[in-house]
């Protein structure tokens, strides 16, 4: 039998290595999970997922991912730190009825505003409900966000994707989907310092209350400006395929749209508003809306000479089909 004597050194020499052995449960992992069946009570590993991301992202560190194990509902989420959320390969949905936003970036808060980086990708985003979602994705405050892979629907409070930095921001969208709400895509940086660089590839804004694209610089005169390209994808079926607005006193704003389908829109397909908005357009066809074309208040639109602007019961600015608008200089 040991004596007490010489059990205390024992037990003293131990007491550091178990409060080395507790420290690793409080760690955040780079890479946690969720699943239809889990619960925000487990450490959000593979064999113990959550059940929602707001559950997941607390044991997130920063820089890391959320990925999908199963088909969910995860819920909605405020992103205040870099973060990538994938549910590629399963069903990720959020469903945000009631008024408030799907997901919510927004760094403002934090020792280091407008540096974070948002990945979201392979998600279902959806506003059903008595009262209706507000926006799926409210951007405030960050670096950037991407989206890969991403159906949005029934934000008819707001917007599917509302845009609207403080600083200087990028958003990249790919093979994007959103339907069936107020406005599709509002892209309007505000303030003294909020400056937008978006690129909007194979987006497809469609059947929309309001507009399917809307760029505003309104209350905004940063130096920066607002800069969109839009390659491919379909705006048709809302009120106005794409409003491109820039007034006077405001930030410049220049699009490029090249390869996409502006159709069947209730007002007009395509319109530039205000002396700081340029719109430069190559083999884009607009057709089946009200009005084909309208350009207002001293903006620009310059054509590339491969556009098909037809079939519309108002035509607008037209040239046998084609723009007949300036040839852009470079």
């Amino acid at each position: 039998m040991f004596k007490a004597s010489k059990l205390a050194p024992m037990i003293g020499a131990a007491l550091p290595i178990l409060v080395l052995y507790a420290a690793p449960a409080s760690a955040q992992a780079t890479r946690t999970w969720v699943s239809g069946v889990g619960d925000d009570v487990n450490p959000c590993s593979r064999t113990a997922p959550c059940k929602t991301f707001a559950g997941a992202i607390s044991k997130t560190a920063a820089g890391g991912e959320i990925d999908c194990l199963d088909p969910g509902g995860f819920g909605t989420l405020t992103i205040t730190k870099s973060i990538t959320v994938d549910c590629t390969g399963t069903f990720g949905s959020v469903l945000n009825s009631g008024g408030i936003n799907g997901f919510v970036i927004n760094d403002s808060a934090t020792g280091t505003p407008n540096t974070i980086d948002v990945i979201l990708r392979g998600l279902s985003i959806d506003g059903a409900g008595t009262t209706p979602g507000l926006n799926g994705i409210r951007f405030i405050s960050g670096r950037s966000l991407f989206l890969q892979d991403v159906f949005i629907q029934n934000q008819n409070s707001g917007s599917g994707i509302s845009f609207q930095p403080g600083g200087t921001a990028e958003l990249h969208a790919n093979n994007v989907s959103i339907t069936d709400g107020n406005n599709g895509i509002l892209i309007q940086p505000t303030g003294a310092s909020g400056v937008a660089k978006v690129v909007l590839q194979n987006v497809r804004a469609e059947n929309n209350a309001g507009m399917g694209i809307s760029v505003n610089t309104t209350g905004n005169t940063a130096v920066g400006g607002v800069t969109v390209t839009v390659d491919g994808g379909s705006y048709s079926g809302n009120g106005t395929g794409i409003s491109f607005v820039a007034p006077g006193g405001t930030t410049s704003a220049a699009m490029m749209l090249l390869n996409a389908a502006v159709s069947n829109n209730s007002v007009v397909g395509l319109t530039s508003s205000g002396p700081g908005a340029s719109v430069r357009v190559g083999n884009t066809t607009v057709t089946g809306n009200t009005q084909g074309v309208s350009v207002l208040a001293g903006s620009t639109i310059a054509s590339y000479g491969n556009n098909r602007n037809i079939g519309n019961p108002t035509v607008g600015a037209a040239n046998n089909g084609a723009f007949s608008f300036t040839t852009p200089t470079q």
